[in-house]
């Protein structure tokens, strides 16, 4: 039985430690709080992932480590590198693969579908740190100090994950409200389930061919946000929804209370323009096929009202 390291216990790194444990693996979830799915299966951790003689210690007999961790969305640019760099280091000496949960900011604004091929070319300060953050952990591979591979999803869909259309517009269209996005809500976006993120990441480890290079996980056809709320409200049999673009206003005054709100403007250009990924690579490869977006979806609605 192999052991697997799993170092953050959000929405991708708890399916990732599901899955894992699932199939009878030995899983050591690794969180600061401790955190983390209750299953048989899964040892819950408490643990500083920046400290890397810890981490070495709880992963000197695994087989992979899985980083699934992220700073809070404010503090990327100063968390993330020391973070990565720790994780890296225990990667380095107890010879585990290392694989790491990407997103797509590091291309910057492209146009057309984007692919692994993509160069990266950042045109924000978060996608230029997911850039070097890549970059470090492939020079480490390509030098022979570890081996190492990157799985990029777009914005998620699935139980307990945090964006903007499940902040901003899911609660809404639950409410029977008008819904607000900072977004041009006609744009075609690409959305990934948080399940097909794990089942990549699972893949990627168990597969040395794949090693070296980042992988898109699985994601269905794109859809806009408005098409997304139309289809929250169908499932969710609420109210039709009413969608609409929130005012630059409006954003900036969000602004002023929360740290996350302040952030968006930033990253704005994924949103007002289409943001479509291409995942055929990881599908051919690995014979895998994205969850339905009803599918994910519905899991998420049934999560947020849980929630409240």
């Amino acid at each position: 039985m192999s052991l697997h390291v799993i170092v953050g216990a959000g929405p991708v790194g708890s399916a990732t430690a599901r899955l894992l444990a699932d199939r009878g693996d030995e899983v050591r979830l690794i969180t600061r709080s401790g955190s983390g799915p209750v299953h048989p299966g899964i040892e819950r951790v408490r643990a500083d992932a920046t400290d890397p003689e810890a981490l070495i210690r709880l992963a000197a007999r695994a087989t992979a480590i899985h980083h699934c961790a992220q700073p809070p969305y404010h503090r990327w640019t100063t968390e993330f590198p020391p973070l990565n760099a720790s994780i890296l280091r225990a990667a380095e000496v107890t010879g585990a693969v290392l694989v790491s949960v990407g997103n797509l900011y590091l291309y910057g604004l492209v146009d057309g579908p984007m692919t692994e091929d993509l160069p990266a070319r950042p045109n924000s300060a978060k996608g230029r740190v997911r850039a070097e953050l890549w970059a470090a952990q492939l020079a480490a591979h390509d030098s022979g100090r570890i081996r190492t591979a990157e799985v990029r999803g777009s914005d998620y869909l699935g139980a307990g994950v945090v964006s903007s259309f499940t902040v901003m517009v899911l609660p809404a269209v639950l409410r029977g409200r008008r819904a607000l996005a900072p977004a041009d809500v006609e744009a075609p976006h690409s959305w990934t389930y948080t399940g097909d993120m794990a089942r990549t990441l699972v893949a990627v480890a168990d597969d040395e061919s794949a090693w070296g290079r980042p992988w898109h996980a699985p994601t269905p056809p794109p859809r806009s946000i408005r098409e997304l709320a139309d289809l929250t409200a169908t499932l969710a049999a609420a109210p039709a929804a009413r969608t609409s673009r929130m005012p630059t206003a409006l954003l900036r005054l969000a602004g002023l209370f929360s740290a996350e709100a302040r952030e968006i403007p930033e990253v704005r250009y994924q949103f007002d323009h289409p943001f479509v990924v291409d995942s055929s690579r990881a599908q051919e490869a690995f014979a895998l096929t994205p969850t339905p977006t009803e599918d994910a979806l519905r899991e998420t609605v049934t999560a947020a009202r849980a929630a409240a």
